[in-house]
């Protein structure tokens, strides 16, 4: 009885369904905070061992494609300018503008994707991967180096899939209206998700890549 009261509540002429924006992005936060505390984690890790094993962890470095590590980190602040954008323009109830800088970041994270795809298929024929009897042949820090390498990125790598997914989401949200410049707040949540992803990646960087 209860729940068709309810149910004719909601249907009734003028029922305005109440939300909370402030409460969302509290929440945003807090989960953005989680996620700090996790990539914290590991650079504490990875500081600790460093320390212990400098010399190996520079000559391991050696091995990293810089050329890759500095496309990447311009490809992710590109996508970090085009998201921004995108959310600025659904505030202005800029549609098309807003799908067109959306399609762009999403276009650039696959493009990440890719770079980091050929980097790994790389250390993969050299041997250099977990699992494979070469990277366990080679000198103790050098192999917790790359470890730590590709736990690292590959953890980032998963939350850039997330992020493309839920891009994508959002993307079909807004075609259909349901995003718009009055409900913009997952297009937000979604940019403020997508610029950790692109600070992890400006501190994984200079830890993997410019190592000295």
């Amino acid at each position: 009885m209860s729940s068709d009261i309810s149910h004719a509540i909601d249907q009734a002429p003028g029922h305005v369904v109440h939300t909370d924006p402030e409460t969302g992005k509290t929440g945003m936060w807090l989960f953005l905070f989680t996620e700090l505390l996790l990539f914290g984690g590991l650079f504490l890790i990875y500081g600790v061992y460093r320390s212990m094993n400098e010399g190996a962890f520079h000559h391991a470095a050696a091995e990293l494609n810089v050329a890759m590590g500095v496309t990447n980190t311009i490809v992710l602040l590109t996508s970090s300018l085009t998201m921004v954008m995108a959310v600025s323009a659904l505030q202005r109830n800029q549609v098309k503008r807003s799908l067109g800088f959306l399609t762009g970041t999403l276009l650039l994270s696959a493009t990440f994707l890719v770079i980091k795809f050929f980097e790994w298929s790389a250390k993969y024929h050299h041997g250099i991967f977990p699992g494979k009897d070469h990277l366990h042949e080679l000198p103790h820090g050098e192999g917790l180096f790359f470890n730590l390498y590709f736990m690292m990125t590959g953890l980032h790598g998963i939350h850039v899939v997330i992020g493309m997914i839920v891009m994508t989401v959002v993307l079909f949200k807004i075609r259909s209206g349901a995003l718009a410049a009055d409900n913009h707040g997952m297009l937000e949540y979604t940019g403020l998700y997508w610029h950790l992803v692109d600070l992890v990646w400006i501190f994984l960087l200079p830890l993997f890549y410019l190592t000295t």
